[in-house]
């Protein structure tokens, strides 16, 4: 997000200098996610946030001279339950108005799309073909590399540890090497926001949750695309990671807090969910494991734009999940309102100020 930010700030000739506490880019959530990109969201904003966001994915070599391994595959959700089949058909309606080529599909059509998959109590498939994965490291690497070459500074190893105020305005940030003079400070600190947002004195609404993901060793059904299937019920979701099967699932009993160690009794719920849906699974051993974290805000929706509160004070954070795939279009909006430019999506419904004024709308396709 940061870099995102960095670039298209950097494309209007606007000095930047991004902060990043670790010794390399894409430590955190970014770099530990599953590099999921769709359009399949219930929320009409979260779908233009991908419209647009996956329109520069596909332009992102052009415009940066960088692979990001796109694979426009799909996402597949197998919906089991009456309620939810009502939500998804919805759903796909809106996405279609907005010219998204959702289809639900009647169990015998998921057949055709991946094997192996027990559908005994699916009752249809919410699918996108505009959906897919990319690298989330390619992505994230691409724009610091043009953000440099426009002139833009990246300290890492710079920890924030403080925000100067005078009166009603941002006077610096500090780090630990020092004092940034500055006007406009964004606050893209994704799981971290809360902390950042107490410096300025805003209260920024979004807790860290960890999420896990495995990778299996290659074994023989493995499937032969790079599919996105979401069990929704369950949320259990894999695709194909090189020779094996990238897995992961949301654990409802997960309190918040920074862990990011792997918890390695959890897998065995991962997996006993996932081969009662992939039953191939049962024949797979874990290559790898990693954990990171969700910056989940209280609707599910990110915090984008200026706080009403402070001046000069921005967010970009509170994706609950989605922020990788949102990050290219969210960096270009975000240099448009500190530009005092009008965006090409309207954010006032992801403004903080929407929940002191209980004018919040849930996304309910949350895995």
């Amino acid at each position: 997000m940061g870099c995102s930010i960095a670039y298209h700030l950097a494309r209007q000739n606007v000095r930047v200098i991004l902060l990043e506490r670790e010794p390399r880019l894409a430590t955190g959530a970014t770099g530990r996610c599953s590099g999921g990109v769709r359009h399949q969201f219930s929320n009409p904003a979260n779908v233009q946030l991908s419209i647009a966001s996956i329109r520069k994915l596909k332009n992102f070599a052009d415009e940066l001279d960088c692979e990001i391994d796109l694979h426009q595959d799909g996402y597949l959700f197998l919906i089991t339950r009456a309620e939810s089949l009502a939500h998804f058909r919805k759903s796909a309606a809106m996405q279609n108005a907005l010219d998204v080529p959702t289809e639900i599909l009647p169990v015998e059509k998921i057949g055709e799309l991946v094997e192996h998959v027990n559908l005994g109590d699916v009752l249809a498939g919410s699918y996108c073909r505009e959906d897919g994965v990319a690298d989330p490291n390619g992505v994230t690497l691409g724009y610091a590399r043009k953000a440099r070459q426009l002139g833009t500074e990246i300290a890492l190893e710079n920890e924030v540890i403080g925000i100067r105020r005078e009166g009603s305005r941002i006077a610096a940030v500090c780090t630990r090497s020092g004092e940034i003079a500055t006007r406009v400070v964004v606050n893209a600190a994704g799981p971290w926001s809360a902390a950042v947002g107490e410096m300025a004195g805003v209260e920024v609404p979004v807790r860290p949750y960890r999420r896990h993901v495995f990778i299996t060793h290659g074994f023989a059904e493995v499937p032969r695309n790079h599919l996105f299937v979401i069990d929704f019920d369950t949320t259990f979701y894999f695709h194909r990671e090189g020779e094996g099967v990238l897995m992961g699932m949301s654990d409802p009993d997960e309190p918040s807090s920074f862990r990011d160690a792997v918890d390695w009794e959890f897998l065995d719920r991962v997996t006993e969910v996932g081969v009662r849906r992939f039953p191939p699974l049962a024949n797979a051993s874990i290559r790898r494991a990693w954990a990171g974290l969700y910056e989940v805000t209280p609707d599910a929706n990110p915090i984008l734009g200026e706080a009403s509160q402070l001046p000069g004070f921005f967010l970009a954070t509170g994706f609950s999940g989605h922020g990788f795939m949102h990050g290219p279009v969210v960096g270009e909006l975000i240099a448009d309102l500190i530009l005092r430019r009008r965006p090409q999506i309207d954010t006032s419904g992801f403004s903080l100020d929407r929940f002191a004024q209980s004018k919040t709308r849930s996304e309910a396709n949350v895995v």
